[in-house]
């Protein structure tokens, strides 16, 4: 049977839909036919302006919802507002994030320690409990999650951001067991330094950022990725293509880190 990056007829929810990554994965899961819910926490507009973009250029069905990802009962208030418009929610894209500077250990405050913790460890497990339970009824679903390269580099003054994202890789992991049964798959993306709406707003040339030489030369490719890079694996991930991949961390950064066997 011929298998192909088609998702008509699936509901993919992305948190943190209207930020810099999100709104290109929302957009493109919407190119490739999925109804898309967009997550949002405060970027209320831009959310509403991406609803209306994909429902006229894909023709798929669109709702933006706000929502704490760190918080249960505000997830489960969401849940309930997507299931009057749609019946279950087939793909969820764990992708909102709560960025806090870069610090050496000794100056990072610990409560940066537990925002990061909370955005990446426990926003998972919440929206695990909050949407997989209906995946498991249809026997059917899909949980990505946004991770990041800097998981395996541990470098100085990433000691919250990589070691919150190293938890994480432990919910997935786990969860990728727990659930595999069901027709479930569980995998997490992990992006590089990418280029996105942010760069391209102080420089649109993208052929310019060839000046990052110092991140760039240690890139295989030589040079960095895209939103839409990190967009394309999410979709891969969520098709009939990758329906026997799970528990996998991906990364997506041009070979800039390589897990070993």
């Amino acid at each position: 049977m011929m298998l192909k990056l088609d998702l008509s007829g699936k509901v993919a929810l992305v948190t943190g839909g209207a930020g810099q990554l999100g709104r290109t994965m929302v957009r493109t899961l919407a190119e490739c036919g999925a109804d898309v819910v967009i997550c949002y926490y405060s970027q209320n507009d831009f959310a509403d302006d991406l609803k209306n973009e994909v429902m006229q250029k894909f023709g798929v069905k669109a709702l933006t919802v706000q929502a704490d990802i760190t918080d249960l009962d505000s997830v489960m208030k969401m849940k309930e507002e997507v299931n009057a418009v749609f019946d279950v929610v087939d793909i969820i894209v764990n992708n909102a994030f709560i960025s806090t500077p870069w610090e050496t250990i000794l100056d990072q405050p610990l409560e940066d320690y537990d925002l990061e913790y909370k955005s990446c460890m426990l926003h998972s497990v919440i929206m695990s409990k909050a949407f997989v339970p209906d995946m498991i009824k249809q026997k059917f679903g899909r949980v990505i999650g946004i991770n990041t390269e800097c998981s395996m580099q541990m470098f100085s003054y990433q000691s919250a951001y990589a070691g919150a994202k190293r938890g994480m890789d432990g919910i997935y992991r786990v969860l990728a067991r727990e659930v595999g049964e069901y027709g479930i798959t569980v995998n997490q993306v992990a992006p590089g330094w990418m280029i996105s709406d942010n760069c391209r707003d102080t420089d649109g040339t993208e052929s310019n950022y060839r000046q990052d030489f110092i991140y760039t030369d240690r890139v295989p490719l030589k040079r960095r990725g895209t939103d839409q890079d990190i967009a394309n694996a999410v979709c891969f991930l969520a098709s009939d293509l990758a329906g026997f991949i799970s528990g996998v961390y991906l990364p997506v950064c041009g070979g800039n880190v390589m897990p070993c066997i």
